[in-house]
């Protein structure tokens, strides 16, 4: 367990840090870091950073050769030379320690229609122990934990003995070429740990997620003689039907897969944006449906992705018009795998045992059928990923908010595992 005189020093570190953390994070909501507007904040927070004394990197999208990766996925609708990513390093002066990454997205998904919202999305409102806005749980929170976390060691006069990479990316919502980015950029450590809002649990799996856009063409005609053309929408609303049959075959598969087989439905496929036709009064000419599907740990992307084009093809095929004017399937978002954290690592021990420590109990662990980004460390350089963060509800919803109370434990539980993962030493 966790050296008690260090635990009990971080726990009073937090206690007197909790009012500037809740101020930090008000000000993280109060940035509408959507995509492609991120800068701003990204900017803010490399001041935050350099105030701290660690060694910022600010760099672009376009800064690293994506392209060279293969797992790097497609970006549309969004500048990669707009995009930025910040490293803080703190150094450790005579290293003997494991090196940590800590990394946190700042990007969020839209806020929807202002009034269904009880606070205004990017107020950071407070109350009755609950912090609300777009972003607060999804991950500004995390975000916050990670940075304070490293306040209390200072705060406490320790001072780690390995390197600590802390880093706010981009693109987590849409492609995860953020994370991609900085590892591309050069940053390593022994493990990483990434505290999205998983409520004070380890991420056992996550599922994988693609993008992609069905664009259908039609016969646009007066709909007073309707039955002589051909109706886009209607023939992509066809296409969505056939992809709901093929995730419900694909369901029935995952029954048997370890780690998926106790969970309801693990493959969720929605269709999320729709766009289409010129005029109410003719049959629309176009129609684009961007839709979002999963798939489980150990599935290959491109397999899916074939499967898909085999539904739209297959189903396209049915329509006399659709037959001689294919739909197009275009790949345009995540391409993103499945990652298990095997158990067994040294560094989920270390994490556990600092859980145990701050809330006394075992930490849990959760399988989710959403992704993030723990994959790129863990499946392609050889980096154990560690999802654990604070919590709260509503994410991309309405009201979302995080909890307090929970943020602040989270953040003494990651203290106290840097403490431990890299060592410490008293502060001169």
């Amino acid at each position: 367990m966790p050296d008690p005189a260090i635990l009990a020093r971080l726990k009073a570190a937090v206690e007197e840090n909790f009012a500037a953390e809740t101020q930090f994070l008000t000000d993280l909501v109060r940035f509408p870091s959507l995509r492609g507007q991120e800068a701003p904040l990204q900017d803010w927070i490399s001041r935050q950073f350099a105030g701290r004394g660690w060694a910022v990197d600010r760099f672009s999208l376009a800064d690293v050769p994506l392209e060279s990766h293969p797992k790097a996925s497609p970006m549309v609708d969004c500048d990669p030379a707009g995009s930025f990513q910040v490293v803080g390093t703190k150094r450790a002066a005579n290293p003997k320690g494991r090196s940590l990454i800590l990394q946190g997205h700042i990007d969020v998904v839209p806020e929807g229609p202002l009034e269904m919202w009880t606070f205004p999305p990017y107020a950071g409102h407070v109350q009755d122990g609950w912090l609300y806005g777009r972003g607060a749980n999804d991950m500004k929170a995390g975000v916050a934990s990670m940075v304070f976390a490293m306040d209390a060691l200072a705060k406490a006069g320790l001072v780690p003995t390995a390197d600590i990479h802390v880093q706010t990316v981009t693109e987590e919502e849409s492609t995860g070429n953020g994370a991609l980015a900085t590892l591309l950029r050069g940053y390593r450590a022994d493990a990483a740990l990434i505290p999205e809002p998983t409520g004070g649990t380890i991420t056992r799996a996550h599922t994988g997620t693609l993008w992609f856009r069905i664009r259908v063409a039609g016969v646009p005609v007066h709909v007073a003689v309707a039955q002589t053309g051909s109706n886009a929408i209607m023939s992509a609303y066809t296409l969505v039907q056939a992809l709901y049959e093929h995730t419900a075959e694909a369901n029935k598969a995952a029954a048997a897969h370890p780690w998926y087989k106790d969970i309801d439905s693990p493959i969720k496929f929605n269709p999320g944006v729709i766009r289409g036709g010129d005029w109410a009064s003719s049959t629309p000419a176009w129609c684009e449906v961007d839709c979002r599907i999963g798939l489980l740990p150990g599935q290959d992307v491109a397999e899916v992705q074939k499967g898909i084009e085999a539904v739209v093809a297959a189903t396209a095929r049915k329509d006399a018009f659709l037959s001689n004017n294919p739909p197009s399937v275009t790949w345009h978002g995540f391409l993103a795998d499945g990652y298990v954290l095997e158990p067994g690592t040294e560094a989920e021990a270390v994490l556990a045992r600092a859980h145990e420590a701050v809330f006394g109990d075992e930490m849990p662990a959760r399988i989710t059928t959403a992704v993030n980004d723990t994959r790129f460390y863990g499946l392609y350089f050889g980096i154990p990923g560690l999802c654990y963060g604070p919590g709260g509800e509503g994410n991309h919803g309405f009201d979302e908010r995080t909890n307090l109370a929970k943020l602040k434990a989270v953040t003494l539980s990651i203290a106290t595992f840097i403490a431990d993962w890299c060592g410490v030493e008293e502060a001169t």
